[in-house]
């Protein structure tokens, strides 16, 4: 398995730089760079590729819907080129809270932006005149005075489109054409009924298996001494699982909740947003169970962590994405060059 990381660089930025470039010289193979509702994503990712020599660094993720798919596609050839070819390209649709609440623009039909999205992407990526009639995009814009046109710049290495994707839609989608899965909110366990069964589906459509697409999956990694800092360890990861079940999205769309429920906590994680949304954020993190931290995070002993990383293996993880824990840039870095170790080991 490959080792990854994510890191967004909306507070401390020196620190998350050099915890990055650290992060190089630990041996990590990627690292994805966040663009949630704080800094942008291709600012920090073209800084920390004069920083870098070697590691992959991978958008995570773009949002498409608050930019054109000519500028995600710009974005992704500069990036690539200026590192050499070290860009992978995700892309995600974000949620109705950011695209709406903080961009303004609709979100609406995210499936058909996304196969459209990654269609336009790969036609600039290879070179020519760009035309494409859509649903969600027509290029050039018909009545008006444009004509097909191409950049003037082309990508010097390939450029990798990896999809975030949690609903069986989106999944099915991203079987069908992305080069690699994005995945969060990931129990081994439940995996093949809540994930692959709808990867396997679009991967089969388009002719490909598993093999072909890299599943990068995404959790916090921290160890325990002993019993006691274990239990501090899970109180304090339920108040941050409460907030994805109950806090992230709007009042009618979270792809967290619903991705926990179809791995078998649907009751709970109904019950947390209930409550969350009603304010009541201890009673909601009161909820969540031991079980539902440690099948989701890489949080134990030694042991522990050593045990649950040959189940995301032997489950088909390539690449594991990991959030290390610490409450400084010395602790967090102990944390994932231990974990970097005993995914080698792994």
């Amino acid at each position: 398995m490959r080792t990854a990381t994510t890191v967004e660089l909306s507070a401390e930025a020196a620190d998350v730089v050099e915890f990055v470039v650290e992060a190089e010289r630990l041996g990590l193979d990627v690292c994805w760079v966040a663009e949630a509702w704080g800094s942008d994503a291709p600012s920090a990712l073209g800084y920390l590729a004069a920083r870098t020599r070697r590691m992959l660094l991978g958008s995570g993720i773009l949002q498409i819907g608050t930019r054109s798919p000519i500028a995600v596609a710009q974005t992704a050839i500069t990036l690539s080129n200026l590192s050499t070819g070290r860009f992978l390209l995700g892309l995600g649709v974000s949620g109705p809270q950011v695209i709406e609440g903080l961009h303004g623009t609709r979100f609406s039909r995210p499936l058909t932006r996304m196969r459209e999205t990654v269609d336009i992407v790969r036609q600039v990526f290879h070179g020519g005149k760009i035309f494409y009639s859509g649903s969600e995009f027509q290029i050039p814009r018909p009545g008006g005075e444009g004509v097909p046109m191409r950049l003037s710049t082309r990508p010097q290495h390939p450029i990798p489109i990896y999809l975030a994707a949690l609903s069986p839609a989106m999944l099915r989608l991203t079987g069908q054409v992305a080069d690699g899965w994005l995945g969060t909110s990931f129990v081994p366990e439940g995996a093949a009924d809540a994930y692959f069964a709808h990867l396997d589906e679009g991967l089969a459509a388009a002719g490909r298996t598993r093999a072909d697409i890299d599943i990068c999956q995404g959790a916090e990694v921290a160890f325990a001494s002993d019993e006691d800092e274990l239990r501090d360890m899970l109180a304090a990861r339920k108040t941050e699982l409460a907030f994805s079940l109950g806090g992230m999205g709007s009042a009618s769309t979270n792809y967290y909740n619903r991705a926990y429920g179809r791995q078998g906590w649907a009751e709970v994680a109904a019950a947390v947003r209930e409550r969350w949304q009603r304010g009541e954020r201890e009673a909601a993190a009161a909820l969540v169970t031991d079980e539902m931290v440690l099948a989701t995070t890489l949080v134990g002993t030694e042991e522990m962590v050593r045990a649950r990383l040959s189940v995301w293996r032997d489950c088909g993880v390539h690449t594991v994405r990991l959030y290390p824990a610490g409450d400084t840039l010395d602790a967090k870095l102990a944390t994932l060059g231990r974990a970097i170790e005993l995914v080698r080991e792994a």
